[in-house]
């Protein structure tokens, strides 16, 4: 009973975790890397740090319920 409530939250936070990262802009300096221009155009929004803190906490569970599968509950 207790390993299918991990395998649940695993998938959902798995699914969250891709959902969150495609949601992110992209951070390719491309070009503007040669030069100093990635500097000028590196500030992040507040939308952007929430985002953030959102996807570390999904893969946090993630990591956790992957570990608490592989090791603990096996």
């Amino acid at each position: 009973m207790k390993t299918n409530f991990f395998y649940a939250l695993q998938i959902i936070s798995g699914i969250f975790s891709v959902i969150l990262v495609l949601l992110h802009s992209p951070k390719g300096d491309g070009m503007a890397s040669i030069g100093a221009a990635s500097q000028l155009f590196s500030s992040q929004k507040s939308t952007e740090k929430g985002l953030n803190k959102v996807t570390y906490f999904f893969v946090a569970i993630f990591v956790i319920s992957s570990f608490m599968l592989g090791f603990i509950l096996k």
